[in-house]
């Protein structure tokens, strides 16, 4: 056979690894690239990286590359290509377009259309015929890669991306995908592991990815078995004999390793993520090979004759303030787990925030940065051995407050603040004049705007004028007494500059996962304010919890819904305090709805609709949200709803409710589930905090969604342009 030039594709941050399966699998000349790597190799090694490469997205077959410098020398070098050699007149085929720093093709769209005109025309000149274009189903897929002034042409061997093993059912979002879970099990010396016959265990196994790949590479399963369609099969060039060849030396190799899997098992609290990874379990025709059981994480345990083995899991990730204290207690527990059951097994956990490690209280070795879709994160290996425990330490509020306090005692004149007294000044000037003209009476006038003053600063105006501050806790690698200091000095300045007594301004600690209570109710004041938001009279508290009972963030989406609300049926789901109830019934909505599953925050709706004076129909429902939408839905008269504001937390493990929830996971059946009762012409504001969230597009494309996150950011935010993300949608 010849040597060709190919290139596989891969997810960022696993170039190396790829490589490393490449040499394996009888690649030579082989060159690491963002995102990929090239190669030399005959078809049949190209075809044994197909059947077996667990990491790469695609393999590609060079067919040519060239330079142009006009639009026109891009058809002219498309055309050249003998295009009979790789298709048939009766054939399908798709293009896929990218270009990098281009000068002459910056919209890919028309790029495609230049390459696919380029191949119909020489086929139809040729032969009096043309194939057919079939973005969906193409007997043939052309890659066209445009970098600079250079084009490469290749031809898709692999047909749909290789990380879709086959396993998974298309109606269930998994939150990893295939090549990224092998990944972090080869990080993790599963292969070893497994050789030596030791457990594979996920406590957290979700639809089974991390279990099922385990498997696979445990029985030298070729993931490529399960994969129905490739793309060189309908390849004019394609060797039948070649590949049939090594589909029976696959399959008795899967054969053989099958029959000497060790101990492989997944726990899962929620019953619907344990009916999906037995589905994909099934599809894999690994019934057999893996146990699941429905067992919370802090039950998890391994049973007496499991001998210690790897421990992988990709648990919540969780960012979002006012949701972290649920996240940071499940990693507590997930670490009480592992230091209780597990001592002498090996541990690999993928987080995107170092501080979740800090929880689990075992030391790792160095993080392995990987990426989940677009999200950094970082793989965590751990040898669970007693030396590496530690107690992860953190003040409470109060003992943070009192060391504060007297810090501040000791602060008369000179507080070393004056830096952030001008900027406060400066902001305060500014943004007050804003407010006036607006009518904005509790708005952000600092959130972190200098880095040695990392505080969010937040202004109420009511009977008096109260000043929020909540303290972004400063790294370990700050000197604890220096950070005592400047908040401190801030506590000073503060007053001095809004000309209000101290025992107006309030200090709250937010922590990123290190403080399991943070969230919990701060103190027992009681003492509730009235502020005011447009036409709406709003209650806050300033002592009891970390947050008020008013997101600042969301003023602008509640004054668009009050707006849109005469005569329409409003529903505010994880409504926290109503304050989105308010801003409809206000603007006239017919009727509310309004659930959530806090009594606490319930009653605090209650009192806010009193303020206001708002009679007439609107329900208030104590309800898990997700349980609540599911019931409803199904109901052969569902109710209806012409205007929608869900507001999800990033993820929830309260007691209350059956079923974990995670927003990256949970949004597109979450959102479905809402646009049930949406009547017909209905409106559906989605809106999350969770910053490094990414919308399924492609799961919601039966529906319009429209991003208007940027005319949802208020101006007292517009530093912080991340502070939430909001949709429009509709069916």
């Amino acid at each position: 056979m010849s040597t060709h030039c190919f290139f596989a594709a891969t997810p960022k941050a696993l170039e190396a690894v790829l490589a490393n399966e490449l040499t394996e699998l009888g690649a030579k000349n082989i060159r690491e690239t963002v995102a990929g790597v090239s190669f030399d190799g005959t078809l049949e090694t190209a075809y044994n990286i197909c059947l077996w490469s667990r990491i790469a997205n695609r393999v590609l077959l060079v067919l040519d590359t060239f330079r142009l410098t006009s639009q026109d020398e891009l058809y002219q070098g498309i055309y050249k290509i003998n295009w009979f050699e790789h298709m048939r007149t009766d054939n399908s085929f798709a293009v896929s377009f990218h270009a990098k720093n281009s000068p002459t093709i910056k919209n890919t769209h028309f790029g495609a259309l230049k390459v696919k005109d380029a191949i119909v025309d020489q086929m139809r000149n040729k032969f009096q015929k043309r194939p057919v274009i079939d973005i969906r189903r193409p007997d043939i897929r052309i890659h066209v890669y445009l970098r600079n002034d250079t084009a490469q042409v290749s031809l898709d061997l692999s047909g749909d991306s290789l990380h879709r093993r086959g396993y998974r059912d298309i109606n269930i979002k998994a939150p990893i995908k295939e090549n990224l879970a092998a990944a972090m099990l080869i990080h993790s010396q599963w292969p070893e592991i497994s050789r030596h016959g030791g457990t594979l265990l996920d406590p957290m196994c979700g639809s089974g990815t991390l279990l099922l790949e385990g498997a696979l590479i445990a029985a030298d399963y070729a993931p490529g078995l399960l994969t129905k369609q490739f793309g060189f099969l309908r390849w004019k060039q394609h060797d039948p004999e070649c590949w049939k060849q090594l589909l029976d030396e696959a399959e008795q190799r899967k054969a053989e390793g099958l029959k000497q899997l060790p101990t492989i098992v997944g726990f899962d609290q929620n019953r619907y993520s344990m009916n999906a990874a037995l589905k994909h379990i099934e599809n894999a025709k690994l019934q057999n090979a893996i146990h699941i059981e429905r067992r919370d994480i802090k039950d998890a345990k391994p049973a007496e004759s499991w001998k210690p083995g790897l421990l992988i899991c990709n648990p919540p990730y969780g960012e979002r303030l006012g949701d972290e204290e649920q996240v940071a207690e499940l990693y507590q527990q997930f670490g009480h787990a592992l230091k209780s059951n597990f001592t002498g097994w090996q541990a690999g956990i993928i987080i995107s925030n170092p501080e979740l490690g800090f929880r689990l209280g075992i030391r790792s070795k160095k993080p392995i940065t990987l990426y989940n879709g677009a999200i950094e994160c970082k793989l965590l290996r751990i040898n669970v051995q007693e030396q590496s425990f530690f107690v992860p330490k953190a003040k409470t509020q109060q003992q943070r407050l009192n060391e504060v306090n007297a810090t501040s005692q000791v602060l008369k004149e000179e507080t070393g603040a004056e830096m952030f007294a001008n900027r406060l000044r400066k902001n305060l000037k500014k943004l007050g004049k804003w407010a006036k003209r607006e009518q904005v009476n509790c708005y952000r006038i600092y959130d972190a705007d200098l880095p040695e003053y990392a505080v969010a600063v937040d202004v109420y105006h009511g009977e008096k004028t109260w000043v929020n501050v909540q303290e972004y806790e400063a790294p370990k690698s700050i000197d604890q007494a220096k950070a005592n200091q400047r908040l401190a000095g801030l506590l000073v300045e503060i007053p001095r500059v809004l000309g209000i007594n101290k025992d107006q301004v309030f200090l709250k600690i937010r922590r990123k996962q290190k403080n399991t209570d943070q969230y919990d109710k701060q103190a027992d004041s009681h003492q509730f304010h009235v502020v005011q938001e447009g036409p709406c009279k709003f209650l806050v508290n300033y002592e009891d919890y970390l947050d008020t009972g008013l997101f600042l963030d969301h003023r602008p989406i509640r004054f668009k819904m009050q707006q849109q609300a005469k005569g329409k049926r409003f529903l505010n789901l994880f409504a926290y305090t109503g304050a989105a109830t308010v801003h409809a019934a206000v603007g006239g909505a017919s009727m509310t709805t309004t659930v959530d599953m806090s009594k606490t925050y319930l009653d605090w709706a209650k009192q806010n609709l009193a303020l206001n004076q708002i009679k007439g129909e609107h329900e208030i429902i104590r309800a898990d949200c997700m349980e609540w939408l599911t019931l409803e839905v199904n109901k052969n008269q569902p109710r209806q709803y012409d205007l929608i504001f869900l507001d999800p937390p990033t993820f929830s493990n309260s007691k209350r409710m059956e079923n974990n929830f995670d927003i990256q996971t949970d949004h597109v059946t979450l959102i479905y589930k809402t646009v049930g009762l949406l009547a017909p012409g209905g409106i559906l504001y989605f809106s999350t905090n969770f910053r490094r969230f990414k919308l399924d597009k492609s799961a919601l494309s039966d529906l319009t969604v429209e991003d208007i996150s940027e005319e949802t950011i208020p101006e007292d935010f517009s530093r912080n342009q991340k502070i939430h993300y909001c949709w429009r949608i509709q069916e």
